[in-house]
């Protein structure tokens, strides 16, 4: 074969690609949410997907899939087509909690990933007479009282749980964990006395600490946030490792080009580092955190395999 027709293929290929992203997108992306209406994870995935209509020039259609933990959604999502005009906004548990306590059609390889897009710790929070305003304290209330206090969670096996156990494990703590189906459900049992302790998201128990009916001596990220005042993060108590945060993010089918994910990824920081986005997700008592291609792939899979280990020490 000659030189020049080797470049004559190189120039056809070449045509036959560019145009792809030269023209991508050319038509309506839909958005899979694994979750109902009204949630989290969906008021959070529609407010960046009306920023990332205007920063993309087209239109965005949002599609609820629930049940399952979010693995009824990521099962069916895992079949589309993987030409950038399916997208999936998610939150951690479906892929690397939900796996660990049931059978699911799907594993981390099922997916691209794109980027991640902001995060939170989850939270320890009891009511304002309990005998421990600290971490430390309430560390040492519980140690000293195994078996006593019960604390609400997300249900068995979900990242709340293993968030709690990866501290309570490594103190050789003993609670016991009582499961609802989803934080609100959780804050009404704590609120009405059924379970001592609340474990879930910050925004949803935010209102109670700011009233002074409830306080959170502990966070499960390493560092403190600042909007639970007076919390410990883990790095505090000697727990930085043990860190579990509930954080979210946009993935697309297995086999996505490589340069439709990279114009993505850099389309999702610019609209998730936008002032109106960042103000949004203070509100929520979250930041903004981009992690995009094979560096957010290699943070699902170390976080799969720490929970993992939690998981088997539980007998889950």
């Amino acid at each position: 074969m000659t030189i020049k027709a080797t470049f004559t293929g190189f120039a056809a290929a070449l045509a036959l690609a560019t145009p792809a992203l030269a023209d991508y997108p050319e038509r309506t992306i839909e958005l899979t949410i694994p979750a109902g209406a009204g949630g989290g994870t969906d008021t959070s995935a529609r407010k960046l997907a009306l920023l990332l209509e205007e920063k993309l020039g087209t239109s965005i259609a949002v599609l609820n899939v629930s049940g399952g933990g979010g693995s009824v959604g990521a099962s069916q999502f895992m079949q589309a087509a993987p030409d950038g005009y399916s997208l999936f906004a998610t939150w951690n548990s479906p892929l690397t909690t939900v796996p660990q306590v049931q059978d699911v059609a799907y594993s981390l390889d099922s997916f691209t990933p794109i980027a991640s897009t902001s995060e939170t710790a989850y939270t320890l929070c009891v009511k304002a007479d309990f005998p421990a305003t600290t971490g430390e304290e309430f560390l040492a209330e519980l140690d000293a009282n195994p078996g006593k206090y019960t604390y609400g969670n997300d249900g068995i096996g979900g990242t709340m749980q293993l968030a709690a156990e990866r501290i309570f494990q490594a103190k050789g703590i003993e609670a016991v964990a009582i499961p609802f189906g989803g934080a609100g459900e959780t804050l009404q049992n704590f609120l009405g006395g059924h379970v001592d302790i609340y474990g879930g998201s910050i925004s949803t128990v935010l209102p109670y600490v700011e009233s002074g009916e409830a306080k959170c001596p502990l966070v499960t990220s390493a560092a403190d946030v600042p909007a639970l005042e007076g919390a410990s993060g883990l790095a505090a108590l000697g727990l930085a490792d043990k860190e579990t945060l509930l954080w979210r993010a946009i993935l697309g089918p297995k086999g996505m080009d490589p340069a439709i994910v990279a114009k993505l990824a850099d389309t999702i920081e610019e609209a998730v580092n936008d002032p109106s986005y960042v103000e949004f997700l203070a509100t929520k008592g979250e930041v903004p955190n981009v992690v995009k291609g094979d560096a957010l792939g290699a943070r699902l899979h170390s976080e799969f395999d720490a929970l993992a280990e939690v998981s088997k020490g539980l007998g889950l």
